[in-house]
Formats: structure tokens, sequence, C-alpha cells
């Protein structure tokens, strides 16, 4: 798994699923990955037929998913010789959503989260000090920088998952993966609401660069202590975030 496509990723997420041949479900997992950022702005998906047979789906439900797409502004289709399927780009959910998203979810939810998080994270990490390649750490540091740089909170949340995912990716764990794909889908972008004391995109890249060392210099139990310990921030973090918002 020393690397994975939009579609591979979406492949990951809906094949163990009961009821995944359901437009619903297929359609959920296409906007999940690019509200993730795993597919480009622009970028053309592969034709019905074959993205179809890629998800193990059938064409019947894949033009139903597409629709869903096309109503949420995430995809267009454009007809003639040079026509398709192509991905409009990420839309970020409203704060409102989110705030209400992160209120709604219970300290007990969010330790579990958090628990669950570290876990995986922690594992991808010490598995991927020892099978990343050289491109895969080159890739964790650019995205790391990336989130330096990410001035919006949908770019900051883009950024900061595809660190975790591409973690996995070099963990070359289908099941990792597929596992930290959920949780960032779940709740990547919960991170990055506005609050009283939001959180240092400039100090989380610097812990992200410090895990891609690790990885770089095959040290396992240094990448999955410095994953869990930033995880284990994050979950401290959501949690005063949502009694932050539980008391307003």
């Amino acid at each position: 798994m020393s690397s994975l496509s939009p579609v591979e990723a979406v492949a990951l997420l809906i094949s163990p699923q009961p009821g995944s041949g359901l437009p619903e479900v297929v359609g959920q997992q296409l906007a999940d990955a690019i509200h993730l950022g795993l597919f480009d702005r622009g970028e053309q998906l592969p034709s019905e037929a074959a993205l179809a047979t890629q998800l193990g789906v059938s064409t019947v439900t894949l033009r139903e998913a597409l629709a869903m797409l096309r109503a949420q502004g995430l995809v267009e289709t454009r007809r003639g010789r040079h026509g398709g399927t192509f991905i409009c780009g990420p839309v970020s959910a409203s704060l409102a959503r989110l705030r209400a998203r992160l209120r709604d979810t219970s300290v007990v939810e969010l330790r579990d989260l958090g628990d669950e998080w570290s876990a995986v994270g922690g594992a991808a990490a010490r598995l991927a000090a020892t099978r990343a390649s050289n491109d895969q750490i080159t890739r964790l540091h650019q995205l790391a920088t990336g989130l330096s740089t990410a001035k919006t909170v949908g770019d900051r949340s883009r950024a900061h998952s595809r660190f975790s995912v591409e973690l996995a990716l070099a963990s070359q764990s289908e099941r990792l993966t597929r596992a930290q794909l959920r949780l960032e889908a779940e709740a990547g972008d919960l991170l990055w609401i506005p609050t009283s004391n939001p959180l240092d995109p400039a100090a989380i890249a610097h812990d992200l660069h410090e895990i891609a060392d690790a990885v770089g210099r095959e040290d396992q139990g240094a990448a999955r202590q410095l994953t869990e310990q930033r995880i284990q921030r994050d979950t401290r973090w959501l949690i005063a975030a949502h009694l932050e918002l539980a008391d307003q």
C-alpha cells in the first residue's frame, strides 16, 4: 500500500460496510473523500462503468450516488467530447453545523473517540517507522508544512487529515488505513472550530514534523509516542471546546 488513489480510498471505506450497495452510502463516502481533500479540484472521475467496478457497486447505484453529489455542489457533469464527471472541490461545512455537532457529542463519546484515534494513529505510526518509503516521508513533511500555512478552517482540516491518512498509508495496513479514513471523515473537521482557545496550526505542524522525523529515522517507539501524545492533546481540546459550546 505504498500509494492509494482517491477511488481506492473510497472503496476501502465502502467494502466492509453492511448495506454498502445503497446509493446513500456510496454517495456519503465519496463526499467524505472530497471533503478530506483526497480528490483535487477539477479532477475527472473515471467513467461510470469503471468507477462502479472499482467501488464494487452497480452502475445504477453509482449514478444515483453521483446525482446526490451534484445536488450538493461537489461534482459536475460536462457533456461533449471532453465531458465526464469532475470534482468541484470540497464544500466546507458551516461553522454553525460543526459547532452543533461538537456540542451534541458527549464528553464520554469524545473520550471514546480519542481512545480509538490514539490506538489507530499510534499503531499506524509505529508500523510506518519501518515501512514508509522516502517519498511518503517527504509527503508527510509537505503536509505538515501545508498545515502551518493554511489560512482557512477547511484548509487546515484537510491538511491535518491528509497527514493522518498518509501516515496510515505508510503503515501498509489496509485495516488501519480504513479505520483512519473513517475517523477523519467522522470528526477531523471538529478540531478546527474557532473557539476562545483555538488550536495553533504552527504548533501542531511542528508536532507533525517531529512525527515524520521519527518515521524517517525508523524510531518506532518515538513515532508512536509522539502520535499518541498529539492525539491526546487534540482530544483534550475537543472536550474543552465541547464544554465551552455547551455553556453558551
